[in-house]
């Protein structure tokens, strides 16, 4: 241990980029660093890395030096002295709330949440704001507002949507965790596609994050991080969950050992449309039912959840763009004359347009599908323990090709493919994750999806846990962190 009034040499604090929050948080816990080192070198390497992968959607650099200056860790703040990013869909005191559209770029946050009030009680230093698609619509992101954000993994691909600058942020070492919200696959598919572990919980189970239960999506979406540790995950959920949950989440510890239990795994190989994955999807799912069942649970072949995947894909659609109407009156109310639509995307006008010309039943008639998609899936799992299937059907796919001025029929069409499998968690309220098992040939990661009954988070956790200590993919990304530094030394 060094004294705290000591500085770290540059090589120790260039190697923090190898390490996950829990690591750091305990070098700060024993004072070998403090929380302003921390943030100092994840500031520098943001100036290194953020031009080559266009991470970040806004910083606030000076107030985390600030906070960081004032931190007095406890043994109450399992991330102390942390620092962290914040996905652009969720406002923080001092910091800009852009959403990831133009019209809103550079406008403060009116406040924070329950939400984010938990993160700072958790000790973590929010350093600025990830970049997301348009109100997290699309499953990549590549806004007009700030444009591309790049794959560490290879720069000319995606990191997908709409928690790209997070995934991509963790993955490169930027931060160890970051914070990203999930609506049908926006954590566990650009988890997947950037080698991370991404986890949504079970509805309800956290704090509130600012959105209003009435919004037609309310019931979709759930906030939670992206890590490059099974333990940090976790460790964040716990920080973050609802007091009156049924049943708190267990500690780190426990979790692991309540890893032993032989489950019941139902895999499936296909999505709720009946499409396929590609070879390399195949091998990650392959790959994955060979661990589980050298674990000694047991894999059943099924045929997945039993939903009408076209009505819930116009149900989605139909709710997302009745939301966006509500946001898009409220703010020409607000704006009058000077409101401009034109500075929203062309695929977010659109799905207001579509919205629209909705007949008055089509809301109820949308609730509805997603009601009934939610019943027939828990009839599905109440058969298993857990569900596997591919996270995504396909690795990383190019830059340039799904973005926001595509024709919306395409992209449509593209959204319903990327989120095939994941969907389905989200209009039942399970808790899901992406697992980082496997890479392609060609030095990409693609993710194997894992999915539980509503409030089974300890059940996904524990098996998470075992999945890490047999097939650990930590390694990969310390050397994709080592390799980045290299090329923007």
């Amino acid at each position: 241990m060094r004294p705290m009034n000591s500085e770290a040499s540059p090589a120790q604090l260039e190697s923090l980029a190898s390490l996950d929050a829990t690591d750091q948080a305990r070098l700060v816990s024993t004072g070998a660093v403090s929380p302003l080192e921390l943030v100092d070198a994840a500031i520098k390497r943001i100036d290194r890395l953020n031009p080559h992968l266009n991470v970040l959607a806004s910083n606030a650099f000076d107030l985390a030096r600030k906070h960081a200056r004032e931190m007095r860790p406890t043994a109450g703040m399992p991330f102390a002295g942390v620092p962290t990013l914040l996905k652009d869909l969720l406002a923080y005191p001092g910091h800009q709330a852009g959403f990831g559209s133009r019209l809103f770029k550079g406008q403060p946050a009116q406040g924070g949440s329950d939400y984010t009030a938990a993160l700072d009680a958790a000790g973590l230093i929010v350093l600025g704001k990830s970049t997301t698609s348009e109100f997290g619509l699309l499953g990549t992101t590549e806004t007009l507002a700030h444009g591309a954000t790049k794959n560490p993994w290879n720069p000319s691909l995606s990191t997908g949507g709409s928690s790209g600058g997070a995934v991509a942020a963790v993955a490169s070492g930027i931060v160890p965790i970051a914070h990203a919200s999930d609506g049908g696959g926006s954590i566990r598919g650009p988890s997947s596609f950037c080698g991370l572990f991404g986890f949504k919980p079970s509805r309800d189970r956290t704090v509130n994050a600012g959105l209003p239960p009435t919004m037609p999506t309310a019931r979709l979406i759930g906030d939670h991080c992206v890590s490059r540790s099974v333990r940090d995950s976790a460790t964040w959920l716990a920080a973050t969950e609802r007091k009156d949950v049924p049943q708190a989440l267990p500690s780190i510890d426990d979790l692991k050992r309540g890893s032993r239990k032989r489950l019941r795994i139902g895999v499936y190989r296909r999505d709720a449309f009946g499409h396929g994955v590609s070879a390399s999807a195949e091998d990650a799912l392959n790959t994955a039912i060979s661990l589980c069942e050298a674990l000694g649970h047991d894999v059943i072949v099924c045929d997945g959840p039993d939903v009408d995947a076209r009505e819930t894909s116009q149900a989605f659609f139909a709710l997302t763009g009745t939301a966006l109407g509500g946001l898009f009156d409220q703010i020409a109310a607000m704006m009058g004359g000077a409101f401009d639509e034109t500075l929203f995307e062309p695929y977010t006008v659109e799905l207001v347009r579509r919205a629209r010309r909705l007949p008055e039943a089509a809301i109820a008639d949308a609730v509805s599908a997603m009601t009934i998609a939610e019943a027939q899936a828990n009839r599905t799992i109440a058969a298993y323990d857990v569900l596997l299937s591919p996270t995504v059907p396909f690795s990383a796919f190019p830059l340039g090709t799904e973005g926001p001025t595509e024709d919306p029929d395409q992209l449509i069409a593209f959204t319903e493919r990327l989120a095939g499998f994941t969907n389905v968690a989200s209009f039942a309220g399970w808790p899901a994750m992406s697992v980082p098992l496997f890479w392609t040939q060609d030095g990409l990661p693609i993710g194997c999806h894992f999915a539980a009954a509503t409030g089974e988070d300890a059940l996904l956790f524990s098996l998470a846990f075992q999945l890490e200590e047999a097939m650990p993919w930590q390694p990969r990304l310390v050397a994709l962190s080592e390799r980045l530094s290299c090329l923007s030394a």
